[in-house]
């Protein structure tokens, strides 16, 4: 059996791919399923058409912090990347006005900044 390239896992496995520099990443693991992560996804996804904000909006696994699910990771260019704690669907919504269109934070969801 021949070792796996990077490109070999990116043909594999879509979300290991680039996604660009504007991008949210929603924790679908058990416990964030549990916690409502595909109610925030789904709302991302809606919202995100309705208000015409171009961001890609994907799926991940496990974030390493059960206890503060849903967690919703936003990486946009000219801010720092910031891991979001106990989203709602109405926070998700906030998430796509305040930080992906008006670049500002969200201080009171803040999990962890990179």
């Amino acid at each position: 059996m021949k070792k796996l390239t990077k490109g070999d896992i990116e043909k594999v496995d879509p979300a290991k791919k680039d996604i660009g520099k504007n991008w949210i990443k929603v924790g679908m693991s058990t416990c964030g399923v549990a916690a409502g992560a595909g109610e925030v996804y789904l709302a991302l996804l809606e919202e995100s058409k309705k208000r015409n904000v171009e961001i890609d909006i994907r799926k991940c696994g496990c974030q390493g912090a059960c206890s503060a699910e849903p967690l919703v990771e936003v990486n946009v260019e000219g801010l720092p990347k910031v891991l979001y704690g106990r989203v709602t669907k109405d926070v998700a919504i906030t998430i796509l006005e305040r930080h992906v269109r008006n670049k500002k934070l969200l201080h009171d969801y803040i999990f962890e900044i990179n």
